[in-house]
């Protein structure tokens, strides 16, 4: 046979073989560059792409289920390297690193992201993340599994699963993207992505214990700009002028997300809402409410502000993430008959939450 042939023969059936497995060429006809800086190199070994904050996408790519696989190269830099999936519309499933949280509980981290907010400070403990003690200046392996509502971490070509977790929305075929570090970015090589619905094995999710006699429902407005809230006198009208036809309820027993039902980042100003409870009373009486948020929050009772508070990521010290929890607590003055109980609830990043209880309900009815 010709050697000419021959040699065409090979080229073809190592493209086949190479696209087949799903391994991505690093180059820009088939990645998608969104990151501040990026350079693709040779290093350690590997063809890699180098690239700090933003995203990298993969083009042409509609996954569903399947096994997303490569190669990054850890340092001790503060960072969060990891991968987007099922990206639809501002929503999608994500798992990241910490590398500067190494051996700690939150050395990592599976997380959803819901019109375009990542809501750690709600998908936070055993649950969604676990210790592991990394080893830096080497290449470390990452292996998702997916199949449907179900999902696996693999780091180093472990046989047994890290981290098994139900994902968050309803399966839909969507992109894929990897994020990368900070100020110093991290190299990533053999993106590979089989997309053959996998067999789950060893699926064994945490649990995280629900809130005992949590509020299930609150009534949503529309979002407002926080500083409208300093001019007190003037908070009857902004009330007055909301629109009030949006429902969250709580998830996992423990607190509603907000951006279920608002999108904190689009082209109408605001970063704030009223989270709206109405409490009928049978007496005159004072109770005492359990609550929490994420980020910031002025307690408004029948049109009088009575409370504000912070508890966004680092507010309360160096290590303090933010996470959504009964941190808070204030002892509501009830009158007869009904009264409207109103969380302005504010937000920067990494979750958009209210959450509250009375811990003695007697005489009350809660809408």
């Amino acid at each position: 046979m010709n050697k000419t042939i021959i040699l065409s023969i090979l080229f073809l059936f190592n493209l086949f073989f190479g696209f087949g497995q799903g391994v991505i060429p690093l180059d820009t006809v088939h990645l998608e560059m969104n990151t501040q800086s990026y350079i693709f190199e040779d290093f350690k070994g590997h063809k890699t792409i180098y690239f700090k904050g933003g995203t990298v996408g993969l083009k042409d790519i509609s996954f569903l289920n399947g096994t997303i696989e490569y190669d990054i190269y850890l340092t001790e830099d503060r960072g969060f390297p990891g991968v987007y999936f099922r990206i639809n519309d501002g929503n999608a499933e994500q798992f990241y690193i910490r590398p500067h949280q190494s051996g700690n509980p939150d050395a990592n981290q599976a997380t959803p992201v819901t019109n375009g907010l990542a809501n750690w400070q709600f998908y936070f403990g055993p649950k969604y993340s676990f210790p592991h003690k990394y080893t830096f200046d080497k290449w470390t392996h990452v292996k998702i599994v997916v199949n449907d509502r179900r999902a696996q971490i693999f780091l180093d070509y472990s046989e047994t699963p890290h981290l098994s977790w139900q994902l968050f929305h309803e399966p839909e075929a969507g992109g894929i993207s990897f994020s990368g570090g900070l100020v110093r970015g991290f190299h990533i090589a053999n993106i590979k992505i089989d997309q053959q619905t996998p067999v789950i094995q060893n699926f064994e999710p945490g649990t995280r214990e629900p809130i005992e006699n949590v509020i299930g429902e609150w009534t949503v407005s529309d979002k407002f700009e926080e500083k409208e809230l300093e001019a007190t006198e003037n908070i009857g009208s902004l009330i007055s002028r909301l629109k009030w036809n949006k429902k969250i309820y709580v998830e996992e027993g423990v607190a509603a997300n907000i951006s279920r039902a608002v999108e904190l980042r689009n082209d109408t100003p605001g970063n704030t809402v009223f989270a709206r409870l109405t409490i009928t009373s049978d007496e005159d009486q004072i109770k005492l409410f359990d609550f929490g948020y994420s980020d910031r929050v002025v307690a408004i009772l029948n049109g009088q502000p009575i409370y504000k508070g912070t508890n966004r990521f680092q507010s309360r010290d160096y290590r303090y993430l933010g996470t959504i929890g009964l941190f808070d607590a204030i002892y509501l003055d009830l009158k007869k008959g009904k009264n409207t109980l109103l969380l302005a609830v504010s937000e920067d990043f990494g979750g958009w939450l209210v959450t509250g209880r009375f811990p003695n309900s007697e005489g009350l009815k809660i809408k």
